[in-house]
């Protein structure tokens, strides 16, 4: 059985964050962005390995900024007690006629762009419409050390895996991390994206798991 890890990175770096005092900072490329790695491992321990950017939207940002204060901002969709805590896939990254060029997501992207879902039967996943469940529950959180800031726990590490079962038969080219009022499984929703991530298309099948490692760095 072959499996795939696809490492995802969110920086929150100089380039992206800045506070001041006393003068406005217009800077159009200010963002959270990071770095994806897709290692393909076969039975043989063959790797290979694709690198793309990925980015926390403006619907992300706001959210988090209403989150931090706990406070409700009426012109937004996400609530402060929503959390990261959903993953979803697509098929819509890159286009059908160009599957290695994906196309690069933007900050007013607000849900994939064709999404598909992962099975019809296991009920610990969420949104469950047309006969499918549209979002998968993490496999594990964790929080490491950032050694470039004093060894402190700057970092989130969020793990999900499309097992065996999912998606087969598709070419995923896009992924996001949704926001959301539960973890439950069969939970309904609403559910925000976070962030968004576009890959070339990987064709999904019975003998192929993929792993998403996905940093966020705070």
């Amino acid at each position: 059985m072959e499996k795939i890890l696809v490492k995802v990175e969110d920086r929150y770096g100089d380039e992206c964050l800045s506070d001041s005092v006393g003068k406005r900072v217009n800077n159009p490329n200010r963002r959270p962005q990071g770095f994806v790695e897709i290692y393909s491992i076969d039975k043989d321990g063959n790797k290979k390995l694709i690198g793309k950017s990925n980015l926390v939207v403006y619907l992300g940002r706001e959210w988090l900024a209403s989150r931090m204060f706990n406070t409700t901002n009426a012109s937004i969709t996400p609530l402060p007690t929503e959390y990261i805590c959903w993953f979803g896939i697509g098929t819509g990254g890159a286009p059908a006629g160009d599957p290695l060029n994906p196309t690069s997501p933007t900050n007013l992207d607000t849900d994939l762009d064709t999404e598909i879902g992962f099975n019809s039967t296991d009920p610990t996943y969420a949104e469950f419409k047309s006969g499918m469940y549209y979002k998968c529950p993490f496999d594990s959180i964790a929080f490491e050390q950032d050694s470039d800031n004093a060894n402190s726990y700057l970092v989130c590490r969020v793990m999900a895996t499309i097992g065996v079962e999912d998606a087969n038969g598709n070419n995923i080219s896009e992924a996001a991390l949704f926001t959301a009022a539960s973890n439950a499984g069969a939970y309904a929703g609403p559910f925000n994206m976070f962030a968004r991530v576009t890959f070339p298309s990987i064709v999904k099948t019975i003998d192929r798991q993929l792993l998403f490692v996905w940093y966020i760095y705070t």
